[in-house]
């Protein structure tokens, strides 16, 4: 075997690597053998190989009572390190605390991993602390909340078709579970430059979200304020969306981005607020012009 096959072997042993411990998921924190092989479409034999190397090196730790796996704390102790390098994670804690305190809702910051959005910082009204850092690698989906879709609406349509062939699971009633639905509601957020999770991903959660950028102009996280939608109202959105918008900006020019004065989107119209376009998407069809409500 030539150097360039060895090269070629590797490579394709550590993408097996990768789909073992991708298998497991918050709702799949622990799996046996047989378990990852369905997940995975890998061989047992070869399964219970990769396990076993990734198990000597910390990355998967073996309950002791059982033939059951979970990712281990060395990758945990890997991503908090990843996390707390990115510029990101450096300077959004000013732009996260004020956006909580000027809108009294909780604030999430979220980057887009290609698939779903991973947490890398949070600021919570009940805890009241001024950093509640997620160091978990705590992640959500894109399609059904505010600060996932206004990442994802500024993504290519190669990444958009992706996220929507691996799914767009209900959470709730108001859920986006339709493709073509979704991509109008993302040209819509594209054309208004927020988003509002109408309690699309948990009930009587409201939610409004902002794109971030890097310097290169490509948006790679979102900011949201979320709140209960009894206090987070329809005729709220547009306020609490101007908000968002604005230190979305100033957070993405701290890491470099030279807005064009020319390309602002559009400042959020009464008119256009979450029970106009709520009724709407109850009875009309939602258009990629924008017409019909900006949803989360």
């Amino acid at each position: 075997m030539t150097s360039v096959d060895n090269s070629r072997q590797s490579v394709k042993s550590l993408f097996k690597m990768l789909e073992v411990l991708e298998a497991f998921s918050s709702t799949d924190p622990e799996l046996s053998v047989v378990e990852i092989a369905r997940h995975t479409g890998l061989p047992r034999t070869t399964v219970h190989r990769i396990v076993d190397s990734l198990r000597s090196v910390g990355f998967l730790e073996q309950d002791a009572s059982r033939d059951r796996y979970r990712l281990g704390i060395k990758l945990f102790e890997l991503g908090g390190s990843a996390l707390t390098n990115l510029p990101l994670y450096r300077e959004a804690p000013p732009f996260v605390d004020t956006l909580a305190k000027l809108s009294g809702e909780d604030v999430h910051l979220c980057i887009f991993d290609g698939a779903q959005m991973v947490f890398v910082n949070r600021r919570s009204q009940i805890t009241a602390r001024p950093h509640n850092t997620v160091i978990t690698m705590e992640a959500s989906p894109c399609h059904s909340t505010g600060v996932g879709k206004a990442a994802l609406a500024f993504q290519s349509k190669a990444v958009i078709d992706r996220v929507i062939r691996a799914g767009l699971p209900r959470f709730t009633p108001n859920t986006i579970v339709e493709p073509k639905r979704l991509k109008a509601e993302l040209a819509a957020i594209r054309a208004h430059g927020y988003s509002v999770d109408d309690c699309e991903h948990e009930p009587e959660l409201r939610c409004v979200g902002a794109p971030i950028r890097n310097g290169a102009g490509r948006v790679f996280a979102g900011i949201s304020a979320s709140g209960p939608s009894r206090r987070v109202t329809p005729e709220r959105v547009p306020e609490l969306a101007r908000a968002v918008m604005t230190h979305a900006e100033l957070l993405s020019i701290r890491l470099g981005y030279q807005p064009d004065p020319r390309g602002r989107a559009a400042d959020p119209a009464p008119e256009r607020n979450a029970a106009d376009r709520s009724g709407r998407r109850r009875t009309t069809a939602r258009t990629a012009s924008g017409e019909d409500r900006v949803r989360s």
